[in-house]
């Protein structure tokens, strides 16, 4: 049996799960999300926990079993806490600024470059070179912080463009004179 699978999903106060036949909904503080619930897989509530089971042993059920799992520990994280991820942006002149809902990059092109949210995504710009994606669905959240990074993704000979917080880039040599 899948480690992750078996492992029960703690439902917190405040958060409330309803159970349909392929799909779970859960609501908390922050928000509703719904998870899709794969076949082979069956939840169910019990004390307070989720419990996530496999009809059988073929491989789709297995892999199913874990994943269903795993999105609905994020679904409920992310309806009580949320989820953020923060980008570095680092470069001569090189910055962000907040706009309404949309954050302005500045980032060595000829124009400046706009980024809107994606419905659901808060975007904050705390200082010009850090900008932080929040939001309650974690799949939601990462995709924004791709598609922030891939305006400038950070290039290996000076280190400049924009990172995730904590993200090692990997140096290179110059020329050798």
């Amino acid at each position: 049996m899948s480690r992750i699978g078996r492992a029960p999903v703690e439902v917190p106060g405040g958060v409330s799960v309803e159970i349909s036949a392929r799909s779970v909904k859960v609501r908390g503080p922050k928000g509703e999300l719904t998870v899709p619930v794969g076949r082979g897989v069956s939840v169910r509530e019990e004390d307070g926990k989720l419990l996530v089971e496999r009809s059988s042993d073929a491989p789709q059920h297995r892999a199913m079993h874990g994943l269903t799992r795993s999105l609905l520990h994020n679904a409920v994280v992310g309806v009580t806490d949320g989820f953020a991820k923060t980008l570095q942006i680092s470069g001569v002149g090189y910055r962000a600024q907040l706009q309404g809902q949309n954050v302005v990059l500045q980032v060595g092109y000829s124009h400046p470059v706009t980024v809107q949210p994606r419905e659901g995504i808060q975007l904050e710009v705390p200082n010009p070179t850090t900008i932080v994606v929040r939001g309650i669905d974690k799949q939601q959240v990462g995709q924004m912080a791709a598609e922030i990074r891939r305006v400038r993704p950070p290039e290996p000979y000076k280190g400049k463009g924009i990172r995730y917080e904590g993200e090692q880039v990997r140096r290179k040599v110059g020329k050798a004179g």
